[in-house]
């Protein structure tokens, strides 16, 4: 069972296996928004069975480090969002788009060329596979409404906001189906909250809110930055933060560690569990139990105890392996030693 105080998680993503996929493509490229079938080392025929052999590596990998809620690693997927962005009806993703990224370089991205439609559940066998591999709670993520409307090109809608409204509904089905096959968690991915600001406060907490109606368990929404691996320099807040108060997710996850985030901001989601950002992922050294201890400590002032899960900054995905695991375990006893403290 996991701890009641401090529990630990991951944001989502943990490190493929080199036999499973070309590194040099994963980390040589953008994130990919289209299919990125080169990426993929084994034949298509086994490819499937070669994801779920590195699916149970990651869950196993993840609870040997001592996690309390666990993920499925994201290991089938090219991307956080492609998957089942280029599942839904309405997107054309083999004749793309060409779009300036988070990051400032082209970007091939699907074009919406019809109404936006969930045909079916895309990530349902990945929670039932991640059910079955373990007793402990689990989570499952998805891409939010917002940032799948911030990465195409429209050619239907012409309304940016019905285009979010539209991924919205097709993420409500999604997150649903989720939670009926097991997950105790349904987290939506939101980093272009951040990238787009000004969008964001118009009609991102709304979509969020669609995106979010009907699912029961937890619910979550993760906003970032953007992965280390891709953004080196990283402002100490967020442009877009105290607004996700109004949302309907009952955690809302930070990057804190490698921004250095001004902790204040945290008295502005006083109604929210914080999935703490405490592990640096632009930082190649493993950091020691004490130091994430002093992480989450840091933030006691500011948020009582009981609202805290500890987690990394983002998803581990560009990690070497043995670096990723190292920083879990360091998250896992980090926690322990605040927890104990906290104890008396």
């Amino acid at each position: 069972m996991p701890h009641t105080l401090l529990p630990t998680t991951v944001v989502g993503s943990y490190p493929q296996p080199d036999w499973l996929v070309d590194r040099d493509i994963l980390t040589g490229r953008s994130v990919p928004r289209v299919h990125a079938h080169a990426l993929w080392r084994p034949a298509p025929d086994v490819l499937e069975q070669a994801q779920d052999d590195a699916t149970l590596l990651a869950i196993r990998e993840m609870a040997r480090a001592g996690i309390d809620i666990l993920s499925d690693g994201e290991i089938r997927r090219e991307s956080y969002s492609n998957r089942f962005a280029l599942a839904l009806e309405g997107i054309d993703a083999e004749r793309p788009a060409t779009i300036v990224s988070r990051n400032g370089k082209p970007t091939e991205v699907p074009r919406v060329v019809g109404p936006i439609r969930w045909r079916g559940p895309v990530e349902q066998r990945d929670v039932t596979f991640l059910r079955a591999a373990t007793d402990q709670p689990i989570k499952i993520t998805l891409p939010g409404p917002f940032t799948l409307s911030q990465q195409v090109v429209d050619e239907y809608y012409g309304d940016p906001e019905a285009v979010a409204m539209a991924y919205a509904e097709a993420v409500a089905a999604e997150a649903q189906a989720l939670h009926a096959a097991g997950a105790d968690v349904v987290q939506l991915d939101e980093p272009w909250l951040q990238a787009r600001p000004e969008a964001a406060g118009r009609y991102g907490v709304k979509a969020i809110n669609r995106a979010l109606a009907g699912v029961g368990g937890t619910t979550a929404v993760h906003l970032c930055f953007g992965y280390a691996h891709t953004v080196k320099d990283k402002p100490s807040g967020y442009s877009f933060l105290p607004q996700l108060a109004d949302s309907a997710a009952d955690q809302i996850s930070i990057e804190a560690a490698q921004p250095r985030l001004d902790l204040g901001v945290l008295r502005d989601l006083a109604g929210k569990t914080i999935l703490l950002g405490v592990l640096d992922l632009g930082a190649p050294e493993v950091e020691s139990a004490a130091q994430v201890a002093g992480r989450l400590r840091a933030a006691l002032p500011f948020c009582d105890a009981a609202r805290i899960i500890a987690a990394p900054d983002c998803g581990m995905k560009y990690l070497p392996r043995a670096r990723a695991f190292g920083k879990l375990k360091a998250l896992a006893e980090g926690a322990a030693l605040v927890r104990r403290e906290l104890a008396g």
